[in-house]
């Protein structure tokens, strides 16, 4: 499947949700993600499907001060 990562196109054959993104892409921590500029609660990633064109941006939320 191929998706938009970060503005980069990226093609995945095994990830289906955004939690299999994650862990295709080895992240934890506190993540932000977005799908076609709707964030995704972090209690959906294990359920919210990812499509084919997907437009997906990932973040690490940093404090600071």
């Amino acid at each position: 499947m191929q998706i938009i990562l970060n503005g980069k196109p990226c093609q995945f054959d095994d990830v289906i949700t955004v939690q299999d993104l994650l862990k295709e892409l080895d992240l934890q921590g506190r993540l932000a993600v977005e799908i076609n500029h709707e964030i995704i609660p972090r209690s959906h990633f294990p359920s919210r499907r990812i499509n084919p064109g997907d437009n997906i941006e990932i973040v690490h939320a940093i404090g600071g001060g």
